[in-house]
């Protein structure tokens, strides 16, 4: 195996942080599972061998088979509402009980119902829905659609992005450990720019005042010089996370609308109230083309996503361009169904967005003076803090920011790294603000004991 392979998120299977973190902090029941998972399971990067157990999901904790227990902060982006919210647990074992599988081809009621909610929820006229098992799916199904309804193959998407594992979404992602080695050869016609990313900025530029900018221009030029692109598609706020400059999407929608290019914003880490909107496009005022939802839209339980689209682009009548068993499935509809319902009743969007507020200056407020720290960034309720050896060079510190993660692991919470040294905090909509305050201790401990 290639240890010279740049992982782009996660913390390293073979680094002496994990072994340490392994020998000290695994007890008696999580390590015969552990060895067995190694042993069952085929191995890949961010995945397996895994760093722990879990024997319960409750709220923001997950507990290992030791009782140790953990506020995550992390959730593969999937516990808006918590894990095993009692109202969804309830629904859905009422709907193993009324109608338990639909084949394709026959329709159901609460599939009919969650695709009506979409298109009520997503704001302008985006109202035509497929479902799909995940967000990769959701994606290519996305991609399918743009080839039928422009005529045409190619696309625009930025380095770095994630956009799903399979063929067709790792070649319009940009990351380079699904694209690289064994990935390829990807689907053609997929062309890359470099994103945006106002603290490292491709570009050099000092930031989105001064820069014109320039990561825009850059779609708009590349749309421009091929002049037969399908679809622009992107992350709306990049999960590592990067907010986008002021304007930045009002010009690439321009920039499409210019070329007849669609947009596709994928929502699937960010959508549903993540950021203090229920989409995340809602805070640069523009409206995609096609949107694609997943992750939370299962309310941490079901695997289930969504492609919603314009009315317009329902022109594929005569292909299959989502042929899935579980296309609608009525058991995993009625978990995303009742999980909008939870978000809207509980008012977890505003929530998000004020709790969001609160950690961002928290944060910045105990952490400005830190020299370790690069930046703070975020909306809502996912923001980060990108660790850095050298604040005048910005140098990453990946291993410092590893050591950092296990700390605050050893302290009782979870979370993920990316980009190598971002420590990226994704906590459910649901956190009390009293364990929001302890887990953003914990890290501002971890990091300032790292400093010294």
């Amino acid at each position: 195996m290639d240890r010279n392979i740049i992982h782009t998120e996660g913390e390293s299977n073979t680094s002496d942080a994990r072994a340490d973190w392994l020998k000290k902090s695994i007890g008696p029941g999580s390590g015969p599972l552990l060895e067995r998972d190694a042993r069952a399971f085929l191995h890949q990067s961010l995945s397996s061998p895994c760093v722990s157990t879990i024997a319960k999901a409750e709220g923001i904790w997950i507990e290992d088979m030791d009782g140790r227990r953990y506020m995550d902060f992390h959730g593969n982006s999937v516990h808006h509402i918590g894990y095993g919210h009692p109202r969804l647990v309830a629904a859905i074992k009422a709907q193993l009980d009324d109608l338990p599988f639909a084949p394709r081809r026959f329709t159901n009621d609460p599939a009919v119902a969650l695709a009506e909610k979409l298109g009520k929820v997503a704001p302008g006229d985006l109202g035509k829905v497929l479902f799909t098992t995940g967000g990769s799916d959701a994606n290519e199904v996305a991609l399918k659609i743009a080839r039928a309804a422009t005529g045409r193959f190619k696309t625009v998407s930025f380095w770095d992005a994630f956009h799903g594992a399979g063929f067709g979404a790792a070649s319009v992602g940009g990351e380079a450990t699904f694209r690289s080695h064994i990935a390829g050869p990807l689907v053609p016609g997929t062309e890359h720019v470099a994103p945006f990313a106002c603290y490292r900025c491709p570009y050099n530029h000092a930031g989105p005042d001064v820069c014109g900018l320039a990561c825009a221009q850059m779609v708009d030029y590349v749309l421009g010089r091929e002049g037969d692109v399908a679809a622009v598609i992107a992350e709306p706020m990049r999960a590592v996370p990067y907010v986008p400059p002021p304007g930045f999407w009002k010009a690439v929608r321009a920039a499409c609308d210019r070329h007849g290019a669609l947009l596709i914003l994928d929502e699937i880490p960010t959508g549903l109230g993540k950021t203090g909107r229920m989409f995340a496009f809602e805070h640069d005022e523009v409206i995609p083309d096609i949107v694609t939802l997943g992750k939370a839209l299962g309310g941490g339980i079901l695997p289930i996503a969504a492609c919603v689209a314009r009315p317009d682009l329902d022109v594929c009548g005569d292909f299959a361009i989502g042929h899935y068993t579980h296309e609608k499935n009525p058991v995993t509809a009625r978990a995303a169904l009742t999980t909008l319902e939870i978000i809207e009743d509980e008012g977890l969007v505003a929530r998000a967005a004020t709790l969001g507020d609160f950690a961002m200056a928290y944060l910045r407020d105990a952490l400005g003076d830190v020299h370790v720290v690069g930046d703070i960034r975020g909306r809502g309720l996912m923001f980060g803090v990108e660790i850095v050896t050298d604040r005048a060079d910005k140098t990453p510190g990946n291993a410092l920011a590893e050591r950092i993660y296990y700390a605050c692991l050893e302290a009782g919470l979870s979370f993920k790294i990316s980009q190598g040294c971002v420590l990226t905090l994704s906590p459910p909509l649901t956190i009390a603000r009293d364990d929001l305050i302890r887990a953003l201790d914990i890290v501002v401990t971890a990091i300032t004991d790292a400093a010294t």
